[in-house]
């Protein structure tokens, strides 16, 4: 996603930058693109950042890093902070949307197989209530979303 790991961290590509600032960095961008989060999170600004931290968190990493954005010409560091502001940018509706078919069409296929495999059973009629119960509680972010932005 970005070939400068400053960049990826929101830090200056300058050698003074600390271990803790990098580590700072890393965990407030962590924080907001975690793919475990609500939203979906961003797993490719999440995955870049991973990256850029794995590159930063020593001192001989950072170095390394400088002496790559130096015999870059910096041109590299201009493309990463656009590519950067866009993946900032909130995800859209279709993204919600189609969390919540995928949802629905797992909620589908496992009351099928219920009652496929037991009929009009106890079981199946709980197997259900369960996966119905799971739909509710998994969607209800994403039905909130698709409900506000339409």
């Amino acid at each position: 996603m970005t070939d400068d790991p400053f960049a990826a961290l929101g830090l200056p590509a300058r050698a003074d930058v600390s271990d803790d600032d990098v580590r700072a960095a890393w965990r407030r961008i962590a924080a907001a693109t975690h793919p475990d989060r609500d939203d979906g999170g961003d797993p490719a600004w999440f995955g870049a950042a991973a990256a850029a931290y794995a590159t930063l968190r020593t001192s001989d990493g950072r170095g390394e890093a400088l002496a790559d954005l130096r015999a870059d010409g910096g041109a590299a560091r201009q493309a990463a902070t656009v590519r950067r502001t866009r993946a900032a940018q909130p995800a859209g509706t279709a993204r919600r949307t189609g969390r919540l078919a995928a949802r629905v069409a797992v909620a589908a296929v496992v009351a099928g197989l219920a009652f496929a495999a037991a009929g009009w059973a106890p079981s199946s009629i709980g197997v259900l209530a369960g996966v119905l119960t799971w739909l509710g509680l998994t969607a209800r972010r994403d039905l909130a979303g698709v409900a506000t932005r339409e």
